[in-house]
C-alpha cells in the first residue's frame, strides 16, 4: 500500500507538476476571494483568454514566454480597467471586447503562420507534466509577491471590495486599487497558464472561493479557506490525475468542482436543518404561550 502511494513521487516532472498545481491552486484560490466578492468572475475567464494572444505572439516571435505573455496580459488588465471606467461602456462589454479581440489575433497567428499548432492543446488545456524547474520558480514567486501585495494592501482592498463607492471618500486610491486588482489577476492568470491552460484559469479562480463563500460569512476566514481549498484541490487533483490516467489540469478543476457540490449540499441540509430547530422552538414557545393564558 505505501509503495502504491509513494509511486508517483519517483518522478521528477510529476514532483514539478504537483508543486506548481498546489502553488497555483493556493495562488488562484486566493486572489478568487476578491474576484467572486466584486463579482469580477467574467474577468478571470477573459484575461486567460486575452493572454492566449500574447503566448502565441511570444512563441512565433521567438520571446521569452512570459516576458511577451506578461506584457500582453498587463496591457489587457489595463486596457479592460480603463475602458470600463467610460460611462458608456459596461464593464462586461470592455472585457468582451478586449479579450476576444486578443484572443482571435493568437488563432489568425497561427492560422498564418502555423508553427504554434503542435503545442495549441498544451495553451489551451495545459500541461501541467511538462512543467519545467524555471515554470516552478515563477509560479512560487508570483504567488509570494501577489501575497505580499495584498497582505500590504488589505485594508484598501477590503474597502474597494464592499464599498467602492464610498472608499473615495476615506482617502482610498479607488483607480489604482482597481488597477491594482486587475494586475494581480492579470499576474495570476499568467503564472497559472503553463500548469492549466487557459479553459481551466477560470474555474480554479472562482470555484474555490465560492466553495469558501458556502462556509463563512467572514472576509477574512473565506480568504484563508479558499486559499487552503485551492491548494488542496490542486494537491489531490494531480495525485487522482495519477492513479486514473486522467488530464492532470481537468482533474484539478473537477476535484475543486466536486469540493464545491459536497459543500453546497452539505450547507443546505445543515440550513435545512437549522430552519427545522427555528420552526419546531418557535411552535414550542407558541403552545407554552397559549397554555399560560389558560392557567
Amino acid at each position: 500500500m505505501l509503495t502504491f502511494l509513494l509511486d508517483p513521487f519517483r518522478y521528477e516532472f510529476f514532483v514539478r507538476g504537483l508543486v506548481a498545481a498546489t502553488v497555483v491552486g493556493g495562488l488562484c484560490g486566493m486572489v478568487g476571494t476578491f474576484v467572486v466578492m466584486r463579482r469580477m468572475s467574467y474577468i478571470g475567464h477573459g484575461l486567460s483568454h486575452s493572454v492566449f494572444g500574447g503566448a502565441v505572439v511570444s512563441y512565433v516571435m521567438s520571446w521569452n514566454f512570459y516576458l511577451g505573455a506578461g506584457l500582453w496580459g498587463f496591457l489587457s488588465a489595463l486596457l479592460i480597467n480603463w475602458t470600463a471606467r467610460r460611462r458608456q461602456i459596461g464593464a462586461d462589454a470592455a472585457i468582451g471586447i478586449v479579450t476576444t479581440a486578443s484572443f482571435a489575433i493568437g488563432v489568425a497567428i497561427i492560422s498564418k503562420a502555423r508553427r504554434f499548432t503542435r503545442n495549441f492543446d498544451a495553451a489551451l488545456f495545459g500541461n501541467v507534466l511538462g512543467v519545467q524547474p524555471e515554470d516552478v520558480f515563477v509560479v512560487i514567486g508570483v504567488a509570494a509577491l501577489v501575497a505580499l501585495v495584498i497582505f500590504l494592501s488589505y485594508k484598501q482592498l477590503l474597502f474597494m471590495t464592499f464599498d467602492g463607492e464610498v472608499a473615495p471618500l476615506y482617502g482610498v486610491p479607488d483607480r489604482w486599487m482597481d488597477t491594482l486588482l486587475s494586475l494581480i489577476l492579470a499576474a495570476t492568470v499568467i503564472a497559472s497558464m503553463q500548469i492549466l491552460g487557459v479553459t481551466m484559469i477560470a474555474a480554479i479562480i472562482v470555484v474555490p472561493a465560492v466553495t469558501a463563500r458556502l462556509l463563512t460569512d467572514s472576509f477574512a476566514h473565506m480568504l484563508l479557506l479558499a486559499t487552503v481549498i485551492g491548494t488542496l484541490c490542486g494537491l489531490v487533483g494531480m495525485l487522482l490525475s495519477y492513479y486514473f490516467d486522467v488530464a492532470s489540469g481537468a482533474t484539478v478543476v473537477l476535484t475543486a468542482a466536486s469540493v464545491f457540490l459536497l459543500t453546497l449540499v452539505a450547507t443546505s441540509a445543515r440550513q435545512r436543518l437549522q430552519a427545522e430547530r427555528a420552526r419546531r422552538s418557535a411552535a414550542r414557545l407558541s403552545r407554552a404561550q397559549v397554555s399560560d393564558l389558560f392557567d
